[in-house]
């Protein structure tokens, strides 16, 4: 087997045929001049064009690239996880494919993270060559995210990247989570900064993102919040909830056995309704916080999996 290269960079592709060449072109430029050894993984996301003929067309010009095809279309979190899983480089780059990140600034992030001890090194694009339309929606979504999920980054749709190879490993990539990768690498317990970066204008093929992905991101942002706060302890969040909503229900149900020892009739009041709802949904909630709290610890045990990550561990000498 060939000796393992130090950097792998991950480019999920999809319908970026024009800009397949010119990518492996830069990519090999730049690690030329640093000196590090690398391996480019090429992962087709089911492209209706000729991608995938270009990716075999390259890695007979270039040996470094590896090609991964998907027979649908499967999104970019699966491309990731599937060139994440595929790559043998001690640090992973991820970035996309339509040549607006630039290949150059990475030996610089990788010194930057051997330097400092980082285990993410995020870029920041200073100067986005991208239309009105997509940079205030961002800009909205990343003070959200911030906000929300306590990860302090400035740029969240940056996918220049670069990891350590067990923070990349342990990801869990699935759905459209690629937006949240720092948030999910902080869920590790990974160290993190962010770097500007180059960002250049498309000048090859179109862009893949609309209006309908804000609603996406909003969608899987209610996710992460649950993912980060209660993923190892679901009841602290439905337990609260049910028990707040019982307990409406509870004082509700006193009120009116009171009026009906009075001799008052409560038949008919919407009151009444409300209180019979609020108590069975509280039960309902707390139930769910139990079955989901089971699920939990099926999912550890049932896989030996650790809700820790030890980063190292120091032995002194005997």
């Amino acid at each position: 087997m060939a000796e393992k290269p130090e950097i792998s960079f991950i480019i999920p592709l999809y319908n970026e045929e024009e800009n397949v060449e010119p990518l492996c072109e830069a990519i090999t430029r730049a690690m030329e001049t640093s000196g590090y050894s690398h391996e480019i993984i090429l992962v087709n996301d089911g492209s209706r064009d000729g991608t995938w003929k270009k990716i075999l067309s390259v890695s007979e010009k270039y040996p470094a690239v590896t090609g991964i095809d998907f027979a649908v279309n499967a999104g970019q979190s699966a491309a990731l996880a599937a060139g994440i899983a595929e790559a043998r480089g001690a640090y992973i780059v991820t970035l996309d494919g339509d040549l607006q990140n630039d290949p150059a600034d990475v030996p610089a992030m990788l010194q930057l993270m051997k330097d400092g001890d980082w285990d993410v090194v995020a870029g920041e694009r200073i100067q986005r060559r991208d239309s009105i339309f997509r940079t205030i929606p961002s800009r909205m979504a990343n003070a959200l995210i911030r906000s929300l999920t306590g990860v302090h980054l400035k740029d969240y749709g940056c996918s220049l990247r670069v990891f350590r190879r067990d923070i990349a490993r342990n990801l869990e990539l699935y759905g459209e989570l690629h937006r949240f990768i720092p948030v999910l690498a902080a869920l590790q317990g990974a160290t993190i900064t962010q770097v500007p970066v180059q960002h250049h204008p498309r000048t090859r093929g179109k862009s893949k993102y609309g209006m309908g992905r804000t609603f996406r991101v909003m969608s899987d942002l209610l996710f992460m919040l649950f993912f980060k706060r209660y993923m190892d302890r679901p009841i602290h969040l439905f337990g609260t909830l049910g028990i707040i909503t019982f307990a409406i229900g509870a004082a509700l149900d006193i009120y009116f056995l009171i009026l009906k020892i009075l001799g008052h009739d409560i038949w008919g009041k919407p009151l009444l309704l409300a209180a019979i709802l609020f108590t069975l949904g509280g039960i309902q909630i707390i139930t769910i916080g139990i079955v989901s709290e089971i699920l939990m610890r099926t999912y550890y045990e049932s896989q030996n999996k650790k809700p820790y990550r030890i980063k190292r561990i120091i032995r002194g000498e005997k």
